[in-house]
C-alpha cells in the first residue's frame, strides 16, 4: 500500500511555529515514527508553501497511490483550485488538521476541500496522520 502525505503552507515550521498549538516536534521527526509504526505501508511525504505545487503533487500521486493525507494548512479555507484538484483525481483523500480548527478563529471553520475528501480528522495533534493511515489500511483490507 502506498500513501502520500501532503502538507501545505507553514507546516515546514512544525516544532518551531506556535508550539502550544502545533507541538514541539518537527514533521520530519514524526514522519520517521510513522514509518516505524506502519512498516508495511510505503509512506511518502511532501511539503510546500506554494498552492500550485500542492496541486501538482495531488495530480502526480492521485492516480497511482492508494491514499493521500492532505493538510492544506491555510489553503483549506481559500483554495478552490485545491478543491478542484482533489475532485480531478481517483485516489481517496483524507483531510487532516493538527489543531481543532473549530476551536480557532471563525474563518477557519469553513473548509473548501472537505466536500471532496472521504473524511476529516481535526484536533488530535499529529496523531491525526496516524488515524488517517489506519483508516486507509483498514479500508484496503
Amino acid at each position: 500500500m502506498k500513501i502520500q502525505i501532503i502538507n501545505g503552507p507553514n507546516l515546514n515550521l512544525l516544532g518551531k511555529r506556535e508550539p502550544d498549538t502545533y507541538g514541539k516536534q518537527s514533521f520530519e521527526e514524526y514522519f520517521e515514527r510513522l514509518k516505524s509504526r506502519f512498516p508495511d505501508v510505503e509512506l511518502h511525504y511532501y511539503q510546500s508553501n506554494v498552492e500550485g505545487e500542492l496541486i501538482n503533487k495531488l495530480h502526480e500521486t492521485g492516480f497511482s497511490f492508494d491514499g493521500i493525507i492532505l493538510n492544506a494548512g491555510a489553503y483549506t479555507h481559500t483554495s478552490v483550485a485545491i478543491h478542484d484538484g482533489i475532485a480531478a483525481i481517483k485516489t481517496p483523500v483524507i483531510e487532516v488538521h493538527i489543531s481543532n480548527v473549530y476551536a480557532r478563529e471563525e474563518f477557519r471553520h469553513k473548509s473548501l476541500i472537505t466536500s471532496k475528501c472521504i473524511g476529516l480528522i481535526t484536533g488530535f495533534g499529529m496523531d491525526g496522520y496516524a488515524m488517517a493511515i489506519q483508516h486507509l489500511v483498514a479500508k484496503s483490507q
